[in-house]
């Protein structure tokens, strides 16, 4: 059952939209541009959309070692927790680091945040690996997720790449005049990125941060670009809106490696959150209308929001967003690190 709405032509792709490098305490939070992981591009092959949630359990293992260590080197490691959301719940987790660790809880979005010391191995290296059964539940539009108490406010507020001041809501929608119901002001919004944004992830150029003003100004990028000018749009025009991170998982019920992180918005229509998915749309068309409202059961979430302040707090200051592990040795962040991200259905 596709969602029947009405797509509206935009003239897109002005040039007027400004652009920012970042300043060097944010670089500090970012991936190397010279050295992002490969995200996993994810297609879901819906023949049919049904009205009732598909469910999928698996086996999700958060794996891997942070490398390139001098042997020896005490290492602070913060790993973000899987919990149980709207659309996920952790069955069982099993954790296996070196030492001792503590799970705690970041105050400002909730998220749990797991954190160990060690020092690395004669390898350099501080293995981690951290198992989760899973169970997912697709997300759909008429069973949205209801807001919880002072969110509202929360996810209109601006962060270091998602500003609400650079007028973006000029440059995408041009003359548009934006609808007064929410959920179809979300779907202009949504069609207006999805037409200026291409996926794209050409070697050496700065996809990847989440920089809603650079998304703007380039027109593609990966989903982080795409969901970060969303939200951007969104919060200018007075709507909450979101970011969660987690990872894809294949489409094809078995097992393997999962390559790279995936990310996704949700925005406020009517107190409740309405998931949207827009550089899997731009990737099959044919999905659209469903990638607007609806999330496929193929993914797992770990945190939401941006600029994070960890906990126990990290010396170098915000984190962009946290998905991978983040380390940091004497006070200074360490981004290498080998992943052994998989996952493995339960039937």
């Amino acid at each position: 059952m596709n969602l029947k709405h009405l797509i509206l032509a935009f003239a897109l792709f002005s040039i007027g939209c400004q652009q920012k490098e970042p300043n060097e305490s944010q670089q500090n939070h970012l991936e190397p541009l010279t050295n992002t992981p490969p995200v996993t591009d994810i297609t879901d092959d819906r023949d049919l959309i049904d009205d009732e949630p598909k469910l999928r359990q698996f086996k999700f293992v958060y794996g891997g070692a942070i490398s390139e260590l001098q042997p020896g080197a005490l290492v602070s490691i913060w790993l973000p927790v899987a919990a149980d959301t709207h659309e996920q719940e952790v069955l069982d987790r099993e954790i296996n680091v070196p030492g001792e660790y503590v799970i705690d809880e970041e105050a400002k979005f909730g998220n749990r945040i797991l954190h160990f010391k060690a020092t690395a191995n004669k390898d350099g290296e501080v293995p981690f690996e951290v198992t989760y059964n899973i169970s997912r539940r697709e997300a759909i539009r008429e069973q949205g997720e209801a807001l919880s108490e002072g969110e509202t406010k929360l996810f209109k507020q601006a962060t270091s790449f998602v500003p609400v001041d650079k007028e973006l809501s000029t440059d995408v929608l041009g003359d548009t005049n934006l609808a007064d119901d929410p959920l179809t002001a979300g779907r202009q919004i949504y069609d207006a990125i999805n037409q200026r944004m291409q996926y794209d992830k050409p070697e050496g150029k700065a996809w990847g941060r989440g920089d809603s003003v650079w998304a703007c100004g380039n027109g593609f990028g990966n989903c982080t670009d795409f969901h970060s000018l969303f939200i951007s749009v969104c919060r200018e025009q007075n709507i909450a809106a979101r970011f969660e991170i987690g990872f894809p998982i294949p489409s094809k019920i078995g097992a393997g490696e999962v390559s790279g992180y995936h990310c996704w918005a949700k925005f406020e229509a009517g107190n409740q959150w309405v998931p949207v998915d827009i550089s899997e749309a731009d990737k099959d068309p044919t999905l659209t209308d469903y990638y607007y409202g609806n999330l496929t059961a193929n993914r797992v979430t770990f945190t939401t929001g941006r600029d994070l302040k960890l906990t126990p707090e990290q010396e170098a200051g915000p984190v962009n967003f946290l998905v991978y592990p983040y380390a940091e040795v004497e006070g200074k962040v360490h981004t290498t690190f080998r992943k052994g991200f998989q996952y493995e259905d339960v039937q």
